[in-house]
């Protein structure tokens, strides 16, 4: 008996995995230095990691600040 099912889990072969799901959300890639889009219903954090991630992907710095209703994210470098 294979140790997978001791644990009550079966191990499967040829299943294929599914493609990444990429989901460009926001034009990090398309601004340049001084650009700025604003976004609303959606919470700082959220943003903030976005932020994260496109810089440390596309070599550049984004700061968001609160404005009105939303968030402005600008391109910093």
């Amino acid at each position: 008996m294979d140790r997978g099912e001791d644990m009550g889990v079966i191990i499967d072969d040829a299943v294929p995995m599914p493609g990444a799901r990429v989901v460009r959300r926001y034009p990090y890639a398309d601004m340049g230095v001084g650009q700025s889009f604003y976004v609303e219903g959606v919470q700082m954090q959220v943003v903030l990691n976005g932020n994260w991630r496109a810089g440390k992907k596309l070599g550049r710095k984004f700061i968001a600040r609160r404005e009105g209703d939303g968030i402005r994210v600008w391109r910093s470098e």
